[in-house]
């Protein structure tokens, strides 16, 4: 072997940065989220012989969406959105209104079916605009007042969807909403259905596996632009804002233009997940919008560490387990743990006693609670936080030690 070949066998681990990518935390936690992602619906189907599981992880996935697109405008910009369901309500609701056959009884007297790959962009410009409509005259708003105008705005919504009934169906929702299809598709093991065929004209129609792929697709190509927008121009002056919107008005940026654009292209996120959630429920409702929606995401970006995508997936998925699978079936898995320890004798109601079940379930947020203020003690920097979030946090703490020290020595 020539000695140009040698040496180019040599140089190839270091032209392609093998090793500083292996040793690159956030690339690591890619790498195991992607293979988690094939091997999943295998899996699960093969050790449950259902789907249950799957249903579950597409649900789990809208709310990654929202995360990444909250992150945008907390992690990113420093900005406090408390409103955030309304944007994802507006998505969901700009898909369902011209994917079903609500508008045939509305005042406009027809309906409209456009194909869901369409609405898709059709609904991430609608929560875009309204992003943008919103935060135009409130972003020289700081701090609690911001948070307290995406709040109202986020109470709005929803109840212009209640009163606005008909063309929104109110209180009934809006239901018969077309499902997404392809010209082929292909199904196999992978997904339980038997040996590999090709479906032409494949409509999802509830597909918990087909919606799946659809959801990992999206979420793929959120992080590679969240990605690049974190290395750009803009993105450094969202970093810069979020640090010192003073220092970095000073530097030139125009703090109000850049505070819109992350307002609307967080919500332009919300609204790509308001158009997935719309086609995969088949029925969108204003309850499914509340206050709740927004805290709920909030809590995913905050602990999985606010500014980090990946720190950002792993916190919506952690707090997806644990708000719709963990706690829920807390009631079940304590009446089965009491009668395989012979404690049988608590699990049925008595006097004031409400039964095993029942008094679980009202502990249930009691049990989040102490799981949030726990993990907000142990690490409040989130679990994968990023690396300027976790030097800030070291750097106020060491501030803090010395100014403790420094008064015990003054005393």
């Amino acid at each position: 072997m020539s000695q140009a070949a040698t040496a180019g066998r040599r140089g190839s681990p270091r032209r392609f940065n093998l090793r500083e990518r292996i040793r690159d935390r956030d690339t690591a936690v890619y790498g195991v989220l992607i293979i988690v992602a094939i091997l999943f619906p295998m899996v699960t189907i093969y050790a449950t012989d259902g789907t249950a599981l799957v249903s579950h992880a597409t649900r789990a996935g809208y709310f990654v969406l929202l995360a990444i697109g909250l992150n945008v405008v907390v992690g990113f910009a420093g900005l406090l959105d408390l409103g955030y369901a309304a944007f994802f309500a507006i998505g969901a609701y700009s898909y369902a209104l011209l994917a079903s056959p609500q508008l045939e009884s509305s005042p406009a007297h027809h309906a409209v079916h456009i194909t869901f790959w369409i609405l898709m962009f059709v609904s991430l410009l609608a929560a875009a605009a309204a992003g943008a409509v919103l935060g135009f005259p409130t972003l020289r708003l700081r701090g609690d007042y911001l948070a307290i105008v995406t709040l109202g705005f986020g109470e709005i919504v929803p109840q212009l969807f209640y009163n606005f009934d008909q063309w929104t169906g109110g209180i009934n929702a809006v239901g018969l909403i077309d499902q997404p299809r392809l010209p082929v598709w292909v199904q196999g093991p992978w997904s339980g259905d038997g040996p590999f065929t090709f479906v032409r004209d494949f409509s999802f129609n509830g597909d918990p596996v087909a919606y799946y792929v659809l959801i990992v697709i999206l979420i793929a190509v959120a992080v590679i632009l969240v990605n690049n927008l974190y290395r750009s121009r803009l993105g450094r002056a969202w970093m810069a804002i979020r640090e010192d919107e003073v220092a970095a008005a000073a530097m030139g940026i125009n703090t109000v233009t850049t505070k819109l654009l992350a307002f609307g292209i967080g919500a332009s996120f919300s609204g790509f997940a308001g158009a997935y959630y719309g086609a995969s429920v088949s029925l969108v409702s204003p309850d499914s919008f509340l206050f709740i929606v927004s805290i709920t995401v909030l809590v995913m970006v905050v602990l999985g560490g606010m500014g980090n995508i990946t720190g950002v997936i792993i916190g919506a998925l952690v707090m997806y387990t644990v708000i719709f699978y963990l706690i829920p079936g807390l009631p079940e898995n304590a009446v089965s743990l009491a009668n395989n320890v012979g404690l049988g004798g608590i699990v049925p109601a008595s006097g004031d006693w409400p039964g095993l079940a029942e008094e679980t379930q009202r502990l249930n947020f009691i049990i989040y609670g102490i799981i949030l203020v726990g993990m907000m003690l142990l690490r409040p920097q989130g679990i994968l936080p990023s690396r300027v979030r976790e030097q800030e946090l070291k750097h106020a703490a060491v501030q803090e030690e010395e100014t403790v020290v420094e008064q015990a020595h003054a005393s």
